[in-house]
C-alpha cells in the first residue's frame, strides 16, 4: 500500500465539491479518512453502515476530487483498494447551507456514537467586529496548535465555529398621529 502525504489544504469551490459535501455520511467518511488510508470494509465497520453505501459515497467523493485511491493490498485471493483524503484540510470560502447541515448532521452522529462524555457549548456573545476577529484567530490558533499524541490513541473531533447572528427583521415604525 502506498502512502503519499496528502496536500495540507484543498480549496472547495466547485458545485460538484459542494454537492459531495452535502451528505452526512460523506462528511463522516472524510472524518474517518483523516488519519490514514482505509478500505471500504474497514470504513463500513468503523461507521456502522453497509459496504454498498460506503462504496457509493466514496465514488461521489472521488469524482469531486476529495478522496483518491491510495494503493492496493492482496488478501485471501482478492485485492483490497485503499482510499485516502486528497487533503488534510478543506477550505470552504463560501459555505452552502446543505454542506453545513450535512456537517452538523455528521457531527451529531459522531457525538451520538461517542463512548465517552463530550463537551458541547453554545453561547451567544455581544462582540465588536475587532473582538470577534481576535476570538476567531485565537480559536483557530488553539486548534492548529493542539499537539497530537501517538496514532494508537483515540481520535477526538473538534468543531469550532464563530458566526454573527443575522439581524432580526426590522419592525415597522408605529404610526404617529
Amino acid at each position: 500500500m502506498n502512502r503519499e502525504p496528502a496536500d495540507d489544504a484543498q480549496q472547495i469551490s466547485t458545485p460538484l465539491q459542494h454537492s459531495a459535501l452535502a451528505h452526512p455520511l460523506r462528511q463522516r467518511l472524510l472524518f474517518a479518512l483523516s488519519g490514514s488510508p482505509s478500505t471500504i470494509s474497514k470504513l463500513a465497520a468503523q461507521l456502522g453502515v453497509n459496504k454498498g453505501s460506503v462504496s457509493h459515497h466514496l465514488k461521489v467523493l472521488r469524482e469531486a476530487g476529495l478522496v483518491q485511491e491510495a494503493g492496493t493490498r492482496q488478501v485471501r485471493g482478492g485485492t483490497e483498494q485503499y482510499y485516502r483524503r486528497s487533503a488534510e484540510r478543506l477550505l470552504v470560502d463560501e459555505p452552502q447551507a446543505e454542506g453545513i447541515a450535512a456537517l452538523f448532521g455528521a457531527v451529531a452522529q459522531e457525538v451520538d456514537r461517542s463512548p465517552v462524555d463530550h463537551t458541547l457549548t453554545l453561547r451567544h456573545l455581544r462582540l465588536s467586529p475587532a473582538k470577534a476577529a481576535r476570538l476567531a484567530e485565537a480559536l483557530a490558533r488553539l486548534v492548529d496548535e493542539a499537539e497530537e499524541d501517538s496514532p494508537d490513541e483515540p481520535v477526538h473531533g473538534v468543531l469550532v465555529t464563530l458566526y454573527q447572528q443575522a439581524d432580526p427583521t426590522p419592525r415597522p415604525a408605529p404610526d404617529r398621529p
